[in-house]
C-alpha cells in the first residue's frame, strides 16, 4: 500500500473503481439472497463482511489516498458496505421466521395424547384393600401377624382341633406337598387358611395377644366367577381375660362401618367350626338396600336377594382345645376370632362379577382403583 500522494487519482486503484465497487456488493447481495438457512447466512456475512471479504479491502485502500479522493470513495464504499449489512439483517429475519414457522409445524406436541409412551400402572385391589382392613385393627390396636405358605399340618390342622378324618385333610381340598419318596407323606401341605399364624401367634407371644392375620391361602378349587384355587384371607385373633360373645360381635360392627359406612351392623348365626366354640356364620348388612328391599315387591335388591343381610365370613370364641394346644389357659383366657375372604370383599365393595377378573393379570382391570396408597 503506498503513502499518500496528492495527485494520487482513485479512480485508477481498481478496487475503488465505482463499476469495482458496485459489483462487490451485488455480488455480496446475491449470495445472501440465495442463502436457504440460518447456517448459510452465516457463511455468507463471513465472506463478504468479515476482515478478508472484497469490500473490507476496499476500504483499506483508501487509507492511501490523498485527503481530497478519501471522502468520495469512503461515501462509495460505506454505501455498498451498509446495503450490505441491511440485507444481512433482512434476510436473517426472514430465515428466522421461516425456522420458527417450521418448528411449530415438525416439533408439535399433540397435548391430546397421553404424556408417555410406558402407560402408569395400578396396584392390584387386593393389596389396596388388605391394607385398609389392616389400617382399621392397627387403628384398634391389633398387630398384623404372618406366616409362611407353606406350612406343617400341625399348625394347618391339629392345633386348630381338625381330627385325623376331618374332611377338609382329603385331597380335593388340600394341595399336599410330596414327600421325599414315593407314596410317603411328607407332613406339609399349602396352607388353606390363615388360622395358622393364629396358632403360631398365641404359640410366641404371651397374652394379652391382638392379631390380624392376612394372606393367601391355597384350596383345590377350579377357577370360575366366584372360586379361585389361590385367595386371599384376613382372621382376626383376640386373647385376653374376660372376652365375650359381645365383644367379638362389636369388633364386627365397627368393621362393617369402617369399611361400607355409617349404619352398617352385622348379626350372627350358629354354625359350626372345629376352632371355635360356640361357632357362628357372620352376616352383614346388604350395603345397597340396607335391608329396605326385605318384603318390599317394589323395591327389590339382587345384591341380597331381597333378603336384607350378605354371609360375609366365619367367627366364635376359640375353642379351649386350641388355647391349650397353644399353651394358653382357657380358665384363665378367653378370646374370639373371625375370617373372611378379600375377594369376597373386594366383590361386595365394587360390584365385581367375576373372579376370574381378579387374578388373570388384566390391566384394564387394575388400572380403575388407581394408585392409592
Amino acid at each position: 500500500m503506498s503513502a499518500p500522494n496528492k495527485s494520487y487519482d482513485p479512480v485508477e486503484v481498481e478496487a475503488l473503481k465505482p463499476e469495482e465497487i458496485a459489483r462487490m456488493r451485488d455480488e455480496a447481495l446475491d449470495a445472501i439472497a440465495a442463502a436457504g438457512d440460518l447456517e448459510a447466512l452465516r457463511e455468507v456475512k463471513v465472506a463478504h463482511t468479515g476482515d478478508r471479504s472484497p469490500l473490507a479491502l476496499a476500504n483499506r485502500e483508501i487509507g492511501a489516498l490523498p485527503p481530497h479522493a478519501k471522502a468520495d470513495a469512503g461515501k462509495r464504499v460505506g454505501q455498498a458496505r451498509g446495503q450490505v449489512t441491511q440485507a444481512l439483517k433482512a434476510r436473517q429475519t426472514e430465515l428466522e421466521a421461516e425456522r420458527d414457522a417450521r418448528v411449530l409445524v415438525e416439533e408439535a406436541v399433540d397435548v391430546t395424547l397421553p404424556y408417555d409412551r410406558t402407560p402408569a400402572g395400578a396396584r392390584h385391589p387386593i393389596t389396596t384393600l388388605s391394607e385398609r382392613i389392616e389400617d382399621v385393627f392397627v387403628a384398634m390396636g391389633y398387630e398384623v401377624a404372618e406366616g409362611p405358605e407353606v406350612e406343617a399340618e400341625w399348625f394347618n390342622f391339629d392345633a386348630l382341633n381338625f381330627p385325623p378324618d376331618h374332611p377338609a385333610r382329603e385331597m380335593q381340598d388340600t394341595f399336599f406337598v410330596r414327600g421325599a419318596n414315593e407314596g410317603e407323606p411328607s407332613g406339609v401341605v399349602l396352607r388353606t387358611h390363615t388360622s395358622p399364624v393364629q396358632i403360631r401367634s398365641m404359640i410366641e407371644r404371651t397374652p394379652p395377644i391382638y392379631v390380624i392375620c392376612p394372606g393367601r391361602t391355597f384350596r383345590t378349587d377350579e377357577l370360575d366367577a366366584t372360586h379361585t384355587p389361590v385367595f386371599s384371607q384376613v382372621e382376626l385373633l383376640a386373647i385376653d381375660e374376660g372376652l365375650t360373645m359381645a365383644d367379638l360381635k362389636g369388633t364386627l360392627d365397627h368393621m362393617v362401618r369402617a369399611l361400607f359406612g355409617e349404619g352398617m351392623t352385622t348379626r350372627l348365626r350358629p354354625n359350626f367350626f372345629p376352632f371355635t366354640e360356640p361357632s357362628a356364620e357372620m352376616d352383614m348388612r346388604c350395603y345397597v338396600c340396607r335391608g329396605e328391599s326385605v318384603g318390599n315387591p317394589d323395591r327389590p335388591c339382587r345384591t341380597c336377594s331381597s333378603e336384607g343381610w350378605i354371609e360375609l365370613g366365619g367367627c366364635g370364641m376359640v375353642n379351649p382345645r386350641v388355647l391349650i394346644a397353644c399353651g394358653v389357659d382357657p380358665e384363665k383366657y378367653s378370646g374370639f376370632a373371625f375370617g373372611f375372604g378379600i375377594e369376597r370383599m373386594l366383590m361386595f365393595r365394587h360390584n365385581v362379577e367375576d373372579m376370574r377378573d381378579m387374578v388373570e393379570g388384566d390391566v384394564r382391570f387394575t388400572r380403575p382403583f388407581g394408585m392409592e396408597i
